[in-house]
C-alpha cells in the first residue's frame, strides 16, 4: 500500500509540474513540433468569428497552478492581439507562470525614430506585451534573432526577456551547403559586424558590399570589400522580405567572380512572391530559411531548404 500511495503521489506531482503548451493559430505548426519533442500538455482553444468581425476564444485546458508556454509571433496586428488575449486568459485562469515564445517579432525594423513624428512600433509592441499580468512568477519572453539588439530593453514591469540565437542552425546549414570552404557575406555594411562574428566562429572569411544611397528609397551597390573570385559565397541576412537587398548583393558577389552564391535567413517573410523572384534571378543556387515565420513554413519549393527552430526553443525552455 505504501508503494502504491507513493506512486500515486509521484504521478500527481508530475502532473502538477507538467507544462501546458498553447499557440496562436498561425503558429500551430511550431506547437505541434514541440509537442512531438516532449510530453507537454496540449493547450486547447475554441475560436469563432462573429458576423461583425469580433473574435471569440475559449481556453479549454485546466491551468490552475500550471506552468504555461505560449508561442506566437507579432507578425501582424491580428496575431499580436490574439497573442495578447490568450496570454491574459492564461493568467486569469490561474497559471503559476507564463513563458511567451515570439519566434518573429514584428516591427523590429521600427525600433527607433529617424524622422520627426515616426512611431516606434517595436517599443509599443514591447510595452503592450509587458502589460500582461503575471502569476506567482514574473512573465518571461523569448525572442529570436532580433533585427536590433536593443529591443529586449523596451520590455518593462519585471518581464524577463531572453534573446535566443540560431547560430547553431546557421552554422550547420553553411557546412551542409559548402563544407568548410566558403565566404560568409552580408547584404550590407549594417549587418557586417554580426556576419563577421559568425564567420570567425566558423573560421572562414567574411565579406560585405558597399552601398550608396541615391535617394530616400533607393540605393546602389558600389563594390565588394573582399576577394570572392572563384569562391562559394553564402549570404546571411536576419530576414528576407521582398528580397530586393538580397538580390542586389547576390548580383554584386556574382559580378565580382563568385562561382556560386547561396542565401540563409532566419526570418523568411517572402512578401510579393519574393522567393520566386529570387529564383528567377538565376544567381542564388538555394535559399535556406528557419521556420520562425508562418509564411516560410507554408512554402513548398525545391529551391527552399527549411530548418526548424523548435530545437532552439526546446533547449531554452528546459
Amino acid at each position: 500500500m505504501l508503494n502504491s500511495s507513493c506512486t500515486f503521489e509521484h504521478l500527481m506531482a508530475n502532473n502538477m509540474n507538467q507544462t501546458v503548451l498553447f499557440s496562436t493559430e498561425s503558429y500551430t505548426y511550431l506547437k505541434n513540433e514541440l509537442l512531438g519533442m516532449h510530453d507537454y500538455i496540449n493547450g486547447e482553444i475554441i475560436r469563432k468569428t462573429f458576423p461583425d468581425g469580433e473574435h471569440y476564444m475559449q481556453l479549454l485546458t485546466d491551468l490552475e497552478d500550471k506552468e504555461v508556454v505560449l508561442i506566437g509571433g507579432t507578425i501582424n496586428d491580428h496575431d499580436t492581439l490574439e497573442l495578447y488575449d490568450i496570454a491574459n486568459g492564461i493568467i486569469q485562469l490561474g497559471a503559476r507562470s507564463l513563458k511567451m515564445v515570439i519566434p518573429y517579432f514584428g516591427y523590429a525594423t521600427m525600433e527607433r525614430a529617424v524622422k520627426v513624428g515616426e512611431v516606434v512600433k517595436a517599443k509599443n509592441r514591447a510595452l503592450l506585451l509587458s502589460s500582461i499580468p503575471h502569476g506567482s512568477v514574473s512573465n518571461a519572453i523569448y525572442l529570436i534573432d532580433l533585427h536590433a539588439e536593443g529591443i529586449p530593453y523596451y520590455f518593462e514591469k519585471e518581464v524577463r526577456c531572453h534573446h535566443l540565437y540560431c547560430k547553431s542552425i546557421i552554422i550547420a546549414a553553411c557546412h551542409e551547403l559548402c563544407g568548410h570552404d566558403f565566404i560568409l557575406a552580408s547584404t550590407d555594411a549594417g549587418r557586417a559586424k554580426w556576419v563577421e562574428s559568425l564567420a570567425n566562429d566558423m573560421q572562414v572569411k567574411s565579406a560585405f558590399v558597399y552601398k550608396h544611397r541615391t535617394s530616400g528609397d533607393e540605393t546602389i551597390i558600389t563594390g565588394v570589400n573582399a576577394d570572392v573570385m572563384d569562391k562559394s559565397v553564402i549570404i546571411y541576412d536576419d530576414m528576407i522580405r521582398t528580397g530586393g537587398s538580397l538580390m542586389q548583393a547576390a548580383k554584386a558577389y556574382h559580378d565580382a567572380g563568385a562561382k556560386q552564391v547561396f542565401a540563409i535567413t532566419t526570418h523568411g517573410l517572402f512578401t510579393n512572391h519574393a522567393l520566386e523572384k529570387i529564383q528567377q534571378q538565376q544567381i542564388i543556387t538555394r535559399v535556406v530559411c528557419i521556420n520562425t515565420h508562418p509564411a516560410s513554413d507554408a512554402l513548398n519549393s525545391d529551391f527552399l531548404i527549411k530548418k526548424s527552430v523548435a530545437p532552439i526553443i526546446f533547449e531554452a525552455l528546459k
